[in-house]
């Protein structure tokens, strides 16, 4: 295994739920300065989410259950204005929520041919 579970998340899940966070925060109407403003990033940052630019190698949206939590939290934050922190820390478990139901195995042995998701059991074991 070249790319582990951790790199994954980092490099490509975490970056497909902000991605996904913006797309919802943009179909309630917000405009891409304000989006940035509650999400604590910049405006460059988001055009590049909206723009498929950044976060769109998983398409986070066929995952309903992890779609739902999303628009949830793009709810919470336009309402409650959350800190930047615990924004981060809802899309922390997010992502090891999709790594814990293994979402994410068919993505890792694509960008990973060492990996075999039939024999690998590590994030589904770990965060599942």
């Amino acid at each position: 295994m070249k790319v582990n579970a951790f790199e994954v998340a980092s490099r490509y899940v975490y970056p497909s739920l902000r991605r996904r966070l913006v797309e919802h925060l943009r179909g309630r109407g917000l405009k891409q300065t304000e989006i940035a403003e509650l999400l604590h990033v910049t405006q460059s940052a988001v055009s590049r989410y909206l723009n498929m630019d950044r976060g769109a190698l998983i398409d986070v949206s066929k995952f309903r259950e992890i779609d739902d939590e999303l628009r949830t939290l793009a709810e919470e934050i336009a309402e409650f204005r959350p800190s930047e922190y615990d924004i981060h820390m809802r899309l922390i478990g997010i992502a090891l929520k999709m790594l814990g139901k293994g979402y994410v195995c068919s993505f890792h042995a694509k960008i990973d041919p060492e990996v075999n998701p039939v024999e690998c059991r590590v994030c589904i074991e770990l965060f599942g």
